[in-house]
């Protein structure tokens, strides 16, 4: 298999820290690829941050107050029409 990089700035990326770790450059593809997914897979999904959120919402309760339009008005500083 065949990786073609014809991004120049990728290619200087890759061939810096070929470079600067004394490796190939398909290692240091593999290494920064590895990294990335650690660093992607120890990041809770969008999906566990939404329900976390949600779970936290809903334990506040209710206010008992009212969201009709004149609440969101009050709340924005329009007058009562």
């Amino acid at each position: 298999m065949a990786i073609h990089i014809r991004d120049p700035r990728t290619d200087s990326l890759v061939r810096e820290l070929a470079r600067k770790r004394g490796i190939g450059l398909t290692e240091a593809i593999a290494q920064a690829v590895e990294t990335e997914l650690s660093r992607e897979r120890r990041e809770p999904s969008l999906r566990d941050k939404l329900r976390k959120l949600q779970a936290d919402v809903a334990s506040r309760g209710s206010t008992g107050l009212k969201a009709d339009k004149a609440f969101f008005d009050d709340l924005s500083g329009q007058p009562d029409e």
